[in-house]
């Protein structure tokens, strides 16, 4: 025993315990532990086991409630003062300990997780994870990776995608059940239980003795927590207590279940064994408290069964004939008698005093099954009460994760599986009443996908647990709570209910999870089986199916508009889509072959029955209701698509499974209904139900549902279209769309059903539909893939697409076993047969664009098929856009030049069952109408629009491709007493009907009619007129009367009694009487045929007479071969000749009547014809061409004028080439600049008291701090490794500098020495518009009280230029005087240089005061102040003491210095490309350096101290030590920034500056230059190349121009700060410095140059601006001698012929060698202290590169894997939304509160420290890049595509992305050229919380 406790003693010291309470356990835990373990390891152990029990009795008695710890003091009395949770700690430590044996825990882990066999890996993950799916190795659709497991395995080319998790997931690798084991990783490829040795015996053995209990005390505590709450509904706050206080015990057991196999076998023996929870449960009799724990289980489980007391409903049986007592009522009578509120009989249905009590009653399959789901539950095995816990607790999340951490033990699958199953009701009922339903979903689906997907496991369980039963009961019961009485058809009677769309079962989803599991189930062959198979389950769902027909009913507003907009349509299309539809294709993808033919019937013969239940309880007979639709009829489709598949793919006699022809009637209304509907809400003839309707009408046809709602419904129409009798349906199309009044010959008509303004609309709508009915074939007998390239074809003929959102408008069956799309491989190769790739393109300025796909020609050639795009759209503007698209390309390829009409495609062949549709072409009624719309419309009736005679003749051409073979005069079928419409034509054929002439016709005309008048005064003797009445040949046609005669002789066919079937119906429907005008009847002459009026209408469309001539008299080939390419594409008049080509071709006569008709030359037109209304007409139509000219001719003027603005202004967009726009007009003799002000229009000078400003955008920027010197690109960090810091930067360099000399020197000269605003500078661009500054106030006012949300901030002076919208926030005012300074100053002067240095010292010297307070010198000022506050503090205040003028000083040369620096990097960093560039043209630097020198010379510096003296003059050097030593020198004039100085001597100078005094500054400062380019040099060499350069110049000293020797002056620089310090301590840190290459004469010749080029631009670009000289261009390598001879530094005689020579520029304005030995002796006075720093000053690198974004990897994986795991460096957590700089790849947290500072969040705070308010990031969890400007910010767009060009945002498919470097570049440019602003539009303000 002892040696067992120093043993536990050695395994790591234990944490000091709190006591417990019992004295006799103040012992040694792990002492106790090895002793226990001791004792039980004998053979006869029976001592040791009660030891052990008692112990655990104490350790984990449940003695201490939860309440009392929840309850603090309580708490500490009984828990010995250990504070609530203490007892809870000590109680698993104590586990832990006794787990272990004596030894330490962590050993013990270890030991156990060597034996763990893991082949599965099984980790589990909750929401947001990310995890991976690979289609091409799941068997499962539901099959999920971690990212390790998938990264390990080998998916190269798979089709597989990273995902978001929504619900929580665990990962399938090692299982072969759900994916193929090719895709498995390293990890779990092997097998490994094999040699995986055998668990020795003692390791575990303390666990089964200790987890049992240890399991029995957390229920105790979880029976304890729960209290049956008072008004049902948990109170959450108490549940959400209990399980925080249990967080330990359960986080402790999830740890065992991930030590491996081991562990979790000990686990699910101690979770599954029965005989412990007996024992531990039972033994219950002496314990007050778990008496009370007990009882409380007993309360909460009273509530599991099916028997809501609550419920209103009574579940009785009405047939208890059926035999089988279907709902064992008798057994739930236990259950209820507690409630007292059921009743074992059901005398309640009788007396209906219960809305619902009198519809059928759901009938359950057996009756013992049943039993089960309906009873109270009852628990064996702590596994059951623990999932018992976890649902009554909602599913709390390290519950689940327990539970679902253990799976990988396959007997635990098994048993967890079936208590899953056992629960289900259970769940069903908490997930109603749980508030938060969503997470609860998330939590249920989490679990039951890892269950239900393992077809094996549901197999089993469907056998052994009647999982099937189970879910659809529970299915129904759940849908049973919200019905409510359907109103459809007859509102009193009807008996129907279906399920409220307004409940949150409905609205929230709510039966989500269950139908999920549901549609899961059916995914596998086995269980489908067996659903379909049993008949008592087929009508139990037919029964839940029925709760969703009819239901969300829309009934038409007919006053006034809806007041509330109910948006409950989203619920009932979702619920129809997953409730229904989705379980249907299910289904219907076992019912593939022909064995399954039975299911088939099975499904349909049910189907047919709840159909036919559903048409006696709406009280249906043979009209529906009128201004009612709902677009739900789940049971028709059920049906459709059963009997689409028995023909499609089982070889079914269709005829077998359709119903009678009285049962077909039915059906069709319906679905017709919808479609007569859709016609009506397109027309606005609903519009006063609001915008949800056309909602609904969209949702109908929409990508997501139309597959399964508008294609079954066409597909059933078509079923009884081919099986009804066509007359009949053809009238009751016309009927149903309310145009039968429509279709009469007379020119006026009266329609009692439909307002005139919505004729036209629903004509065409009626037309179309019979189109669609006639043409589509997708079901009727087109292949799977002719299918999906039909639909691809139709959505890229709309508009080019991308890749996903193709994948996304194709209709995909919503079986979830299908993957993407059925085959998806199939759609890759049907992709690319249809559909060319456009790359993306990038216009600089433009929107991104992705990559799409576009049409190949050959597709709008032949496939192109308008009546597939019309079914397809969702908007109708797609259809316009298709057929635009279609005009185009005719256009293009030269086929047709004028506005085509819709081609006419051949269809495929229809299935033999079907051909009884074409018969609807060949029936008298549809030619009776198409003969009276064409002669309507050739007499140019009202209301008939071009659509509809193309519809027309698309019918008739349809009804001439599909005719029958042999065309026969004689009509076969009998002819009874009066064949319909037998007086119009003699058969039904149409190609014998085209040529049959109708001479007379009756019809009813208002009395107002013009057929009246023209009647009753005919000259016609009226002899003939009453021997045509007499004849009766006259015709009449009457739809309506047709229809109920064909109605009632088929109802006479089916039944017997069809006198009570049909009800009288009253013409009252059809015409109002007293309302209308008196109806008469007239007769009209006609005498015309359908050819003839073919004819007639190619010389109507064509505009002349005798246009045709029928084509085959010139060639008679084109009868034998008559598919003519020119017919194929064309507008009407190819239409109209293809027909009667057609016509012709189909019969001889027809041929010989064309002939006939057109040889009879119609007469010309007699002059009588015209009548006074016709003129009118033609004059108006005269009179519209001359005014379409007039316009034409003014568009045009406008365009082009237009055009000329949009050249000159709009080249905002493209830094690169833009038109150059000149503020003004560029001759130089102007005096006075004159500018156009674009507010009001005038254009004048600029004037003291008027004064005109330009445009201008000021922006704090710090691209020019990230130049750096390094030519290594830097790269974002992708691990832990790579770092970025940014030493290497030009601001840190600068930075470094200026600190380092205000250490040493006086402050305020340190303050002339350098400039600022490399970082946070500020820089000023314009548009080039000018505006007066009054105006421009007026215009900010008006802004300001303009109410309407802008993207800019009227407050912050922000605003849009009034001309070009570019964004802006100030004014620039322009100086009065010329812009291009004349010649005056620009003549050289002959003035010797000493003269020019005294002018400008003089110049210099003069005090500016601020001129006279003008309305100018105002607005200079106030502009000043914008520039200041464009920028932070911290960028413009770097002097010591704060607010000292030189600060101002410095920050205005510098704001010029940051904008010339600007446009050089603009200019791709040199100027060899010359010209005055675009940003020259538009730049805004002349004015702005008079804004800066008019401040400037405010501030006159100490002639003492200017630096001009010090560059021009020899001092003498008398005191120049003394009385320095208390105060800091000031700063050496070699350490002096030259570009500096330059910038300080021009501003100081009066404006406008004279081009000889430039030179001259330029000329002096260069000579200081060229000797800090000779010190640094001389610094950078070793000692050697010292002295041998000292020698060699020294020899040359005295030649003549030893001036300009470059040798000499090193030579002489050399010896003169050998004097001083310099050069000694030669150590270490010199080696560093030193370059290790040999100096050659041309080296150091380049090195030279190098040094002197940055300024030399600069300088070049000054004066360019200044004095508007062109800049000339150049190779690279001659860019100094060109820059310096612009400049004016070479004497103009110089020739370049020999090497040039830099030294040659150099013009001393005082002795050279005197001079330099004065700077150098400065620098050598302070060398003597600091000669380290003193080196470190004169050596400046000269080669900086352009600033660049950090460089990206090729995969956007590598970033994400990185990034979106990794923590912040601030708070230490991982942010929600991380966020990634892409200029110095600093992470940070995206809107993350953790850390905010000062209410900025760590974006904007980041973009204000590392742009100065501009930042760049890109938002890892998005793949978008973000640009925060200011105080707004815009998604840019992202840089990373998919393999087909397109964005991820949001990363929502997951494909892997790749960088696209063309993006990149163009982000970059836009952020080096400052245009975000400009080029992107869409802004909004981030208020500081990003």
């Amino acid at each position: 025993m002892a040696a067992a406790a120093a043993a536990a003693a050695v395994g790591g010291p234990q944490p000091p315990q709190p006591e417990l309470p019992a004295p006799g356990l103040s012992l040694d835990k792990a002492a106790t532990a090895a002793h226990l373990k001791a004792a039980l390891s004998r053979p006869d152990n029976r001592a040791g086991a009660e030891e052990l029990q008692a112990l655990l009795e104490r350790v984990l008695s449940a003695e201490r409630p939860l309440t009392a710890a929840a309850d603090g003091e309580e708490a500490a009395a009984a828990g010995g003062g250990g504070g609530p949770g203490a007892a809870e700690e000590e109680a698993l430590e104590w586990c832990k300990c006794l787990l272990a044996g004596g030894g330490g825990y962590d050993e013990f882990c270890a030991a156990v997780r060597a034996y763990d066999p893991a082949a599965l890996c099984g980790l589990v993950w909750t929401a947001n994870f990310v995890a991976y799916r690979c289609r091409t190795c799941g068997i499962s659709p539901c099959m999920s990776l971690c990212a390790e497991c998938f990264h390990q395995g080998d998916h190269t080319g798979h089709d597989f995608n990273m995902f978001r998790s929504q619900a929580g997931g665990a990962c399938d690798c090692g299982d072969s059940n759900v994916m193929r084991e090719s895709g498995f990783c390293k990890r779990h490829q092997i097998k490994s239980s094999s040699n995986i040795p055998c668990v020795p015996k003692d390791l575990l053995m303390m666990s089964e003795f200790v987890l049992p209990r240890f399991i029995f005390c957390l229920i105790q505590y979880l029976r304890e927590g729960y209290n049956e709450p008072a008004a049902d509904v948990p109170s959450e706050k108490d549940l959400n207590k209990v399980l925080q206080l249990l967080e330990p015990q359960i986080s402790f057991l999830e740890d065992l279940t991930k030590m491996g196999g081991a562990m979790r076998s000990v686990l699910t023996q101690v979770l599954t064994n029965q005989q412990n929870y007996k024992d531990l449960t039972s033994g219950l009799g002496e314990n007050a408290c778990a008496k009370k724990s007990h009882e409380k289980y007993l309360i909460a489980l009273k509530s599991s069964g099916l028997t809501y007391p609550e419920d209103k409903l009574v579940y009785g049986v009405q047939e208890p004939s059926a035999g089988t007592s279907t709902l064992a009522v008798q057994g739930f009578a236990g259950a209820a008698g507690t409630f007292g509120q059921l009743d074992s009989s059901d005398e309640e249905d009788q007396d209906g005093s219960q809305g619902l009590g009198k519809r059928k009653r759901v009938k359950l399959s057996g009756s013992t099954k049943d039993q089960s789901i309906m009873d109270v539950l009852k628990h064996k095995s702590f596994l059951e009460e623990l999932l018992f816990w976890t649902i009554k607790y909602e599913f709390p999340q390290k519950m689940v994760t327990f539970l679902l951490n253990m799976l990988p033990d396959q007997e635990y699958k098994v048993a967890f599986t079936k208590t899953f199953v056992q629960h289900y009701a259970f769940i069903m009922k908490t997930l109603k009443k749980s508030h938060e339903s969503d997470t609860m979903s998330n939590r249920i689906v989490h679990i039951s996908v890892q269950l239900f997907s393992n077809e094996e496991l549901a197999r089993q369980v469907t056998e052994e647990c009647q999982l099937l039963d189970i879910m659809v009961t529970v299915l129904l019961y759940m849908m049973e709570s919200c019905l409510i009485k359907s109103e459809l058809q007859d509102e009193e009677n009807s008996l129907h209910v279906v399920v409220n769309c307004g409940e949150a079962l409905l609205k929230n989803n709510t039966y989500w999870p269950l139908v999920s599991d549901f549609i899961n189930i059916l995914s596998h062959q086995s269980v489908a089986k067996r659903f379909l198979e049993d008949h008592g389950l087929l009508v139990t769902w037919m029964n839940f199916v029925s709760f969703f027909q009819g239901m969300n009913l829309n009934k038409r507003e007919l006053n006034e508009h809806v007041e509330f907009e109910s948006q409950t349509y989203y619920a009932a299309f979702a619920a129809e889509l997953e409730a229904c539809a989705q379980p249907m294709w299910g289904l219907l993808s076992h019912c593939k072959v022909r064995e399954t033919q039975e299911y088939t019937r099975n499904v349909v013969r049910y189907c047919l029955e709840a159909l036919q239940d559903w048409f006696d309880a709406i009280n249906f007979v043979d009209e529906p209701a009128p201004n009612q639709v709902t677009f739900h009829l789940p049971l028709h489709r059920y049906y459709a698509m059963f009997l689409s598949k028995a023909v499609k793919c089982q070889e079914l006699d269709l005829d077998s499974v359709l119903p009678d022809q009285e049962m077909l009637m039915k059906l069709m209304i319906h679905p017709l209904q919808i479609q007569a509907s859709l016609a009506e809400i397109h027309s606005n003839m609903w519009v006063r139900n609001g915008l949800q309707i056309k909602g609904q009408a969209m949702t109908y046809v929409q990508s997501h549902f139309c597959n399964s709602m508008i294609d079954p419904d066409i597909y059933l129409l078509q079923v009884c279209a081919s099986r009804l009798d066509p007359d009949y349906f053809i009238s009751s199309v016309f009927e149903r769309f309310k145009v039968v009044d429509l279709l009469t010959m007379a020119s006026q008509h009266q329609n009692t059903v439909l307002d005139a303004e919505h004729e036209r609309s629903m004509l065409e709508g009626a037309l179309t539909f019979l189109v669609i009915l006639l043409s589509l074939r997708l079901h009727l007998g087109m292949s799977d893939d002719e299918i999906l390239r039909a639909e691809m074809v139709a959505q890229l003929c709309m508009n080019d697409r991308t890749h996903s959102s193709l994948l996304d408008l194709i209709p995909e069956n919503p079986n979830p076993k299908s993957g993407i799309i059925p085959g998806s491989y199939s759609f890759e190769s049907v992709l690319s047969a249809v559909a060319d790739f456009k790359a993306p393109v990038f216009e600089p300025g433009g929107s991104m664009q992705q990559g799409m796909y576009t049409p190949k020609a050959e597709v709008w050639d032949q496939e192109f098929d308008p009546v597939m795009v019309i079914l397809r759209t969702v908007y109708r503007r797609d259809v316009q856009s298709a057929m635009d698209r279609y005009t185009a390309f005719l256009k293009q390829s030269g086929k047709f030049p004028g506005n085509p009409w819709p081609p006419y495609k051949k269809r495929t062949p229809l299935h033999p069952s079907y051909k009884g549709l074409m018969r609807l072409l060949h029936c008298k009624t549809l030619h009776i109408v198409l003969f009276t719309l064409l002669y309507k419309i050739l007499m140019d009736h009202q209301n008939l629009s071009e659509h509809v005679l193309c519809m027309v003749l698309y019918l008739i051409e349809l009804g001439l491709e599909n005719s029958a073979e042999e065309e026969s005069d004689e009509e076969a079928s009998v002819c009874g007493p009066e064949r319909c419409h037998d007086s119009w034509f003699p058969g039904s054929n149409l190609v014998s009907n085209m040529r049959h002439f109708i001479n007379y016709v009756r019809v009813r005309v208002p009395e107002t009619a013009p057929e009246v008048k023209r009647d009753s005064l005919a000259s016609t003797s009226s002899d003939s007129l009453s021997s045509l009445q007499n004849s009766g040949t006259a015709q009449v046609f009457s739809l309506v009367a047709e229809r109920r005669k064909k109605f009632q002789e088929i109802i006479n066919r089916s039944s017997s009694e069809a006198n009570q079937v049909v009800r009288p119906k009253t013409s009252s429907k059809w015409s109002a009487p007293g309302s209308a005008p008196q109806l008469t009847t007239a007769i009209l002459e006609i005498k015309e045929s359908i050819l003839s009026l073919l004819i007639k209408l190619h010389h109507k469309l064509s505009g002349k007479q005798n246009s045709y001539y029928p084509p085959w008299l010139d060639d008679i080939e084109i009868l034998i071969q008559p598919e003519i390419p020119k017919y194929n594409h064309g507008d009407g008049i190819t239409a109209v000749e293809r027909i009667l080509l057609k016509a012709a071709l189909q019969s001889r006569m027809n041929k010989r009547i064309i002939e006939e008709i057109c040889r009879k030359v119609t007469p010309p037109v007699p002059p009588k014809k015209i009548t006074a209304a016709e003129k009118k007409t033609l004059d108006k139509e005269e009179r519209r061409q001359k005014a379409r000219e007039r316009q034409q001719k003014l568009l045009a003027e406008f365009a082009s004028r237009q055009k000329s603005f949009m050249e000159t202004a709009m080249d905002v967009d493209s830094p690169e080439n833009d038109i150059p726009m000149e503020i003004t007009t560029a001759e130089p003799q102007v005096s006075e600049a004159v500018y156009d002000c674009v507010i009001c229009g005038q254009s004048g000078p600029s004037s003291e008291d008027r004064p005109t400003g330009l445009v201008v955008l000021l922006q704090a920027s710090s691209v020019l701090g990230q130049c750096r010197d390094n030519i290594e690109p830097k790269k974002l960090p992708i691990t832990e490794e790579e770092q970025i810091y940014p030493w290497d930067t030009y601001a840190a360099v600068h930075d470094v500098r200026l600190s380092l000399l205000q250490r040493y020197f006086k402050d305020s000269s340190c303050l002339l020495a350098v400039s600022i605003g490399w970082e946070g500078g500020v820089y000023v661009q314009t548009c080039g518009h000018t505006l007066h500054i009054d105006c421009h106030k007026s215009y900010m006012e008006s802004l300001r009280n303009d109410q309407v949300l802008q993207g800019f901030s009227v407050d912050k002076g922000e605003f849009t230029c009034p001309l070009c919208r570019q964004f802006a926030n100030s004014v620039l005012p322009c100086y009065p005087g010329s812009n291009v300074e004349s010649n005056l100053w620009q003549r050289p002067s002959n003035k010797s240089i000493q003269d020019l240095i005294k002018e400008v010292e003089e110049l210099q010297g003069r005090p500016g005061a601020f001129p006279s307070e003008t309305n100018l010198s105002k607005e200079m000022e106030s502009v000043m102040k914008d520039i200041k506050n464009t920028t932070q503090k911290k960028y413009r205040d770097y002097s010591k003491t704060p607010g000292s003028p030189d600060n101002d000083f410095l920050f205005m040369y510098s704001v010029a210095r940051t904008n010339l620096e600007l446009e050089l990097i603009h200019r791709g960093g040199n100027l060899c490309s010359g010209g005055a560039s675009t940003a020259g043209k538009r730049s805004c630097l002349n004015q702005l350096f008079h804004v800066l020198a008019l401040h400037m010379r405010l501030y006159s510096i100490d002639s003492e101290y200017n630096p001009w003296r010090k560059l021009t003059q020899l001092v003498e050097e008398v005191n120049s030590q003394q009385g320095n030593e208390e105060q800091q020198p000031e700063v050496p004039i070699l350490y002096h920034d030259v570009t500096s100085l330059l910038l300080i001597q021009i501003l100081m100078m009066p404006q406008p500056l004279r081009k000889d005094h430039f030179t001259c500054i330029v000329k002096v400062l260069f000579t200081l230059l060229y000797t800090q380019a000779l010190v640094a040099l001389s610094v950078k060499c070793n000692e050697e190349d010292r002295s041998a350069w000292k020698h060699m110049g020294a020899l040359k000293k005295n030649t003549c121009d030893a001036e300009k020797s470059y040798e000499v002056l090193l030579s002489f620089v050399i010896s003169e700060l050998s004097k001083g310090k310099l050069y000694h301590e030669e150590g270490t840190q010199e080696c560093a410095m030193v370059s290790p290459i040999a100096w050659s004469p041309e080296s150091m010749e380049k090195y030279l140059q190098d040094f002197c080029l940055p300024f030399l631009r600069i300088t070049s670009l000054l004066q360019h601006h200044l004095f508007g000289e062109d800049l000339p261009s150049c190779q690279e390598e001659e860019e100094f001698s060109v820059l310096s001879s612009c400049l004016g530094l070479l004497p103009t005689f110089y020739q370049t012929e020999h090497p040039f020579i830099s030294a040659s520029c150099l013009d001393w304005p005082v002795p050279a060698f005197d001079i330099i030995s004065q700077w150098c002796f400065e620098i050598n006075s302070f060398t003597e202290r600091h000669a380290e720093q003193g080196k470190a000053l004169l050596i400046q690198e000269s080669r900086w590169k352009l600033p660049h974004l950090l460089q990206l990897p090729e995969n956007y994986n590598t970033i994400f894997q990185y990034y979106h795991r990794k923590t912040c460096s601030v708070c230490t957590k991982v942010p929600k939304d991380p966020a990634v700089c892409l200029v110095c790849g600093t992470f940070v947290c995206l809107k993350g509160l953790c850390c905010k500072q000062q209410s900025y969040c760590e974006c904007v705070l980041h973009s204000q420290n590392c742009g100065a308010g501009t930042g760049i990031f890109l938002l890892i969890n998005a793949s978008v890049i973000i640009i925060i400007r200011g105080h707004r910010f815009c998604l840019w767009g992202s840089v990373y595509l998919d393999a087909h060009g397109e964005e991820d945002r949001d990363l929502r498919r997951g494909k892997p992305l790749y960088i696209c470097k063309e993006r990149y570049k163009v982000l970059e440019q836009q952020w080096i050229s400052h245009t975000f602003d400009h080029i992107n539009k869409r802004w909004g303000p981030h208020y500081n919380g990003l």
